[in-house]
């Protein structure tokens, strides 16, 4: 596979995985998009849906992450940055794998209480949003290189990631006891997912932009020597 094709898998993944929840999200009965996790569309009516769009979301975001290591190669970021968007794909696979256990009256009539694979389902959970996070602030000081708005933008962004999901661990436990109910613990984790993703889309047209401008550049130098 081309590395564009690689880097078009970033780009088809930061659409695909958003899109899909909020769609799901919006038309599920039951489902609260303010109040329930994303991971929460994995279980009940159309859990197949989310099962599919998380392994898919996972394998796109790990070609991507091949294809950010060819065009990196070396210097700052070009390690620790594909692996740690390997690490959110590795966590996303195992949060479609692992359904999540049943919360906050959804899906409606099910036992709720944290099971083991509950647990499994959250460290996936954790490595997804962490590595989003992680990975932003890695790539900020490798395109901050040739431009100061990049970096700022994506410490933004891997900031945005890791405070959404925090405040949606707060939101959680107070909707469960009935502190702030209902909270908007749901509406925090999408919107942690959102920012995570958008980066990866935005990064991918990046470098696709940077890869057709050499490219165009070579064909016209090709051009003038023959």
């Amino acid at each position: 596979m081309s590395t564009s094709w690689l880097l078009r898998c970033g780009l088809v993944a930061g659409v695909l995985v958003p899109a899909v929840l909020w769609a799901d999200g919006a038309t599920r009965s039951g489902y609260s998009l303010w109040r329930h996790g994303a991971s929460q569309l994995g279980i009940g009516e159309r859990a197949w849906l989310q099962t599919a769009n998380f392994l898919l979301g996972a394998l796109l975001l790990s070609l991507f992450a091949i294809g950010l290591r060819r065009v990196l190669r070396t210097g700052r970021g070009a390690t620790w940055g594909p692996i740690l968007i390997a690490t959110a794909a590795a966590g996303l696979a195992v949060a479609g794998l692992v359904p999540t256990d049943p919360a906050l009256g959804y899906p409606p009539g099910q036992p709720e209480g944290l099971t083991a694979a509950g647990g499994v389902h959250q460290v996936g959970g954790l490595a997804l949003f962490a590595g989003l996070s992680a990975a932003a602030f890695v790539l900020a000081g490798r395109l901050g290189e040739a431009s100061h708005a990049w970096a700022r933008y994506l410490r933004l962004a891997g900031a945005l990631v890791i405070a959404f999901a925090f405040a949606a661990g707060i939101a959680y436990p107070l909707d469960t006891l009935g502190i702030w109910r209902p909270a908007p613990a749901g509406l925090l984790e999408h919107l942690s997912l959102l920012a995570g993703f958008s980066w990866i889309i935005a990064v991918a047209v990046r470098l696709l932009r940077c890869r057709a401008t050499v490219s165009a550049g070579r064909g016209e130098e090709a051009h003038r020597a023959g």
